[in-house]
């Protein structure tokens, strides 16, 4: 590995836009920058080995590192702006997992000494990497799941006295490998494909007898609280390939060989890299196809929601570079430098089980009309290829394909600035969608060169402050006049709450508005918060209470998705509320209130100026 002295102008920007640097102001930046130690290190080659002492944590500026646990498997496969190795740092000082370089990578090592008093000193590095675990990377997946995650659709049964004829049947129309035989509500046996083969085709058992005669009585089963590891080690011990999932003698479910496949495959780390070889757009979209499956996975596993959306959000960003890639394959190498930009929930790196497309190109000064032409076509093959991988054409147009947001960068400048100086509402509308810009693929410079001072400018402009807290008052959470739920009154959607608009909408807006106030450069909402919290734009109490009030609310939204998807459903972000436990009913309405709460003292403060 090589060494190499810091580029202090390339590395202050990438660390503001990287989390949770980005959340710390710009002279604690600047410490921090002075601590890291650049690593150039070629493919092949070992960052660090499984128990071994950690010299700190790694944060990856470019390239992929695969990541596998102390047996070899692989764990996952990070890019960039992903840290590895705090896990083991923080626990004991030696390394969890080994670490090796998948291509030619440039890392920063952020030195143990350094990175732990940073955790100690800022209240948003300790958030971001000491919170019980769950705001890391899910370095175990599958063998951590609860086997309650994993089960699909209703458990299908037959009685014991039911024909083999009529058991084979069910199996066939339900295209299922294996039957749960209940009497008077409790499993009593197990019957599969292969019982029909072996035990009636092959030994001529007459069809018309009952399924008991065939079937395994008894069957090993696993509690629904049982883990994914669990189901593993009992498939293996006992050559089976079906286990029934039992609780107080109630068949819950089964989980299968096949079960076991699909949630391996749906894996990040399977994910992306079936993504990197793939040749075609319809190879990536039979990958993207897994991502209901990924959301319930992740969600199953209990990570914080801010884990489970940038996961999901990871993989729009690589989808996104590969089209790019395909493009330039196909159209040739871009005329002049771009840059690709994501704003919306991708921007913000936020996405959930439903997202559309947002996104933008930012093209040198230089180009002259054929090259925009050639950025014409590129824009055009990667959004017609977002669109088949399930990121939906963007139904307000704000997508690269429209000619207003494909412009070169002095465009883009001239725009901000009007935006800023003539603060209508179509034009705070845009430009607060615009404040939620980031980078994926091509020349970052371009991007920081078109948003220099734009954030200075607009919190200097007091009428655009005010047009923006407008703005963010618009959407407020779904409360009724006695602070009871307000749900939807008509529609297709009746007695529902829409967790989007009336539920994580008003804290975006509420964390876009404090970080144009105190001018903070991070565009995930949560970090906009802890970013808000160190520079006093809120107070301690305040933002606390709003971040318990996010992670509520997100958290049940995300929740709903996936029940959803495990009970074959497409998911939305319409909750019915008592669909909820009491309890959780009564936690989700208090979260509503703070947002309230919140939206009030933001209305009163803007008043008082």
């Amino acid at each position: 590995m090589g060494d190499r002295p810091l580029d202090s102008s390339d590395i202050q920007k990438f660390l503001a836009t990287t989390h949770p640097y980005d959340g710390l102001d710009s002279d604690a930046r600047n410490a921090v920058m002075q601590t890291l130690v650049r690593c150039d290190v070629p493919a092949g080659i070992e960052v660090y080995q499984f128990g071994q002492k950690l010299d700190g944590v790694w944060l990856i500026q470019s390239g992929t590192v695969e990541v596998t646990d102390r047996s070899g498997a692989l764990v996952s496969i990070l890019g960039s702006r992903n840290h590895f190795g705090e896990r083991g740092l923080l626990r004991d000082g030696n390394a969890a997992t080994t670490a090796k370089a998948a291509t030619d990578v440039v890392l920063y090592l952020f030195p143990a000494e350094p990175f732990l008093k940073a955790v100690q000193d800022f209240p948003t590095f300790n958030r971001y990497f000491s919170r019980g675990g769950t705001r890391g990377l899910s370095q175990d997946g599958l063998m951590t799941l609860q086997v309650s995650e994993m089960l699909g659709h209703e458990p299908v049964t037959c009685s014991p006295d039911t024909s083999i004829r009529e058991a084979a049947r069910i199996m066939r129309d339900e295209r299922i490998s294996s039957l749960g035989i209940v009497d008077r509500g409790l499993l009593v046996g197990l019957v599969t494909v292969r019982d029909m083969n072996g035990k009636v085709v092959a030994d001529g058992l007459d069809p018309n007898k009952p399924i008991s005669e065939v079937m395994t009585k008894n069957p090993i089963s696993l509690a629904p609280s049982a883990l994914g590891s669990d189901v593993m080690h009992k498939m293996i011990d006992h050559k089976i390939g079906h286990l029934p999932v039992v609780e107080n003698g109630h068949f819950k479910g089964m989980i299968t060989q096949t079960d076991l496949t699909r949630f391996m495959a749906t894996s990040q780390a399977q994910m992306i890299a079936d993504l990197g070889r793939a040749t075609s757009v319809q190879e990536m979209s039979a990958v993207t196809a897994r991502l209901p499956e990924f959301l319930m996975q992740l969600v199953g596993n209990h990570l914080a929601h801010d884990v489970v959306t940038r996961k999901v959000t990871d993989v729009a960003d690589i989808v996104t570079q590969r089209l790019i890639k395909m493009a330039e394959h196909k159209l040739g190498s871009a005329p002049v430098a771009f840059c690709w930009a994501a704003c919306g929930s991708q921007g913000r790196g936020e996405q959930t089980g439903v997202s559309d497309q947002d996104n933008c190109l930012i093209i040198h000064d230089s180009a002259t009309d054929d090259d925009m032409r050639y950025f014409e076509q590129l824009a055009h093959f990667v959004c017609d290829g977002l669109n088949h991988c399930g990121y939906v054409y963007c139904p307000g147009d704000m997508m690269a394909t429209a000619d207003r947001w494909r412009q070169r960068v002095s465009v883009w400048q001239g725009y901000f600035a009007k935006w800023i100086n003539t603060p209508d509402d179509t034009a705070q509308m845009l430009a607060s969608v615009m404040f939620d810009l980031r980078p994926i693929a091509g020349d970052e410079r371009l991007f920081t060169s078109m948003r220099d001072g734009v954030a200075e400018m607009a919190a200097k402009n007091s009428i655009f402050v005010a047009h923006m807290i407008g703005n963010a008052l618009k959407h407020t959470p779904p409360l009724s006049l006695f602070r009871g739920f307000a749900t939807i009154k008509s529609g297709e959607h009746r007695n529902s709450l829409d967790m989007k608009h009336n539920g994580v909408v008003p804290i975006v807006d509420l964390g876009r508005v404090y970080a144009l106030r105190g001018q903070i450069d991070a565009v995930n909402t949560r970090a906009r918060i802890d970013a808000a919290i160190e520079a006093g734009t809120i107070s301690d109490t305040g933002g606390a209470d709003l971040l318990a009030a996010y992670d509520t609310i997100a958290t049940v939204r995300l929740e709903h998705q996936a029940a959803q998807v495990r009970s074959g459903s497409k998911p939305d972000n319409y909750l019915v509320p008592s669909s909820l436990p009491a309890f959780e009913r009564s936690h989700l309405r208090d979260a509503f209130v703070i947002v309230r709460t919140m939206q009030s003292a933001l209305s009163s403060s803007s008043a008082a100026r």
